[in-house]
């Protein structure tokens, strides 16, 4: 079934639904632009495209998708794809790639494959995720130490020695204020956690470095001034055959992490609000979403965990919620954005560090080392492929793995599906 959730939600729409919506979309929007600067920035592209992501695949994946509460824009899962676009093919290739990966999404949405994830085995989502937020974190730590290395390599076995040799440039006040940063959004989490803990850690952390004149990069020192509007839609320049044939597996790639992430949140989302997400209409959303962001110069995106979980707890119950978290954003960008230049640099990686920490899921650690031998061994593979070779190439080896323990284990009780509580 491709109808949105959104036409079906408003047939019985009120106005306490409204205010409480609208409530939800504006404190999950203090949530999602902090965290959408920081991917972008960890991504090698430009700071401004994360909240433009945020803003028009948000909105596209609110009015066409096929989730009550789902919250789209750029995720961390993207961040090593993205990278490595970028730094093999340009800023260029990447759009190329992202619109190449949404047209995929849109056919595999009219195809009716929607229901396909439950195919993949858990261990290999388990491992292919802990593998992402281990890449996430290693990404951060020239950031959060204020490390001088120049360009750091994507390839985490080329990244490592470019970090070690770089130790001596450590700087104890990039150190200070992330660690700050750090403990101020878990204290505010919990303390207070209908405050936009994010803006409130970031704001505080950065307010130190100007104050005391500290010595720590900001975005506006490493990256200029964010525009005030959005840029004008436009094609990506340089779409020949010969691109889309070099850029096909980032493609591939894209489109996969952008169905499983999407498909998984919605699943959590099902949990926390007791409904039932449209899986079809949710992977022709993040095809029209992805495809929409490139128009505008953004990053791939997907459904996010974490922000459709702040939105759930924060009262949101329809996609309108959805579309008020883009307007917000869009509102910010348009009032405030000058004041993002103050922003230190350590502070956004300490954002970063703890969105790693959560997708890694440590309290489930203790689960996987119970599984069973082969799920344990799926796992591991999935992880180390992930970290040390080539996302595809984890997430096929993996599944191949995982569906031969299924067929060598036809005889006992299957394992039951547990979505991820990050």
């Amino acid at each position: 079934m491709l109808t949105p959730k959104i036409v079906t939600m408003l047939k019985d729409y009120d106005a306490p639904t409204l205010r409480a919506d609208v409530l939800a979309g504006i404190t999950v929007a203090m949530v999602a632009l902090p965290l959408s600067l920081a991917i972008a920035i960890a991504s090698g592209a430009p700071p401004a495209t994360g909240p433009v992501t945020a803003i028009v695949a948000g909105l596209l994946i609110s009015i066409f998708g096929g989730s009550r509460v789902q919250i789209g824009g750029p995720t961390g899962a993207f961040i090593v794809v993205v990278y490595s676009v970028i730094q093999n093919h340009g800023l260029d290739g990447l759009l190329i790639a992202t619109l190449m990966a949404g047209a995929l999404l849109v056919l595999a949405a009219l195809l009716r494959v929607g229901g396909l994830i439950r195919l993949i085995p858990e261990p290999v989502i388990s491992g292919f995720t802990i593998g992402i937020a281990v890449i996430i974190a290693a990404s951060q730590i020239a950031d959060f130490f204020g490390l001088e290395t120049g360009a750091v390599p994507a390839a985490m076995l080329e990244k490592i020695p470019v970090l070690w040799q770089a130790r001596a440039s450590a700087g104890w006040a990039d150190v200070g204020v992330g660690l700050f940063t750090l403990a101020l959004i878990v204290v505010l989490r919990r303390a207070a956690p209908r405050l936009p803990g994010l803006i409130v850690a970031i704001a505080a952390g950065s307010a130190l470095v100007a104050a005391f004149g500290l010595p720590v990069e900001t975005l506006g020192s490493q990256f200029g001034e964010l525009p005030r509007t959005l840029p004008a839609p436009a094609l990506p320049a340089g779409i020949t055959l010969a691109r889309m044939g070099a850029l096909l597996p980032s493609a591939l790639t894209i489109a996969f992490l952008a169905g499983i992430e999407s498909l998984l949140s919605a699943m959590v989302a099902d949990r926390l609000v007791g409904g039932q997400h449209r899986p079809n209409a949710e992977i022709m959303a993040q095809g029209i979403a992805n495809i929409g962001s490139v128009f505008f110069g953004g990053l791939p995106a997907t459904g996010a965990i974490a922000r459709t979980a702040t939105n759930v707890r924060a009262g949101g119950r329809t996609p309108v919620a959805g579309v008020v978290h883009a307007l917000a954003i869009l509102l910010v960008m348009l009032l405030a954005a000058p004041l993002a230049g103050y922003l230190a640099m350590p502070a956004l990686a300490a954002v970063l560090v703890l969105t790693a920490w959560n997708m890694a899921e440590p309290g489930r650690w203790g689960e996987y080392l119970r599984a069973r031998r082969g799920d344990r061994a799926v796992l591991l593979l999935t992880l180390a492929l992930t970290v040390f070779t080539d996302l595809t190439i984890a997430i096929a080896a993996g599944t191949i793995a995982g569906l031969l323990v299924r067929m060598n284990r036809r005889g006992l009780p299957p394992a039951g599906w547990t979505p991820p509580r990050r």
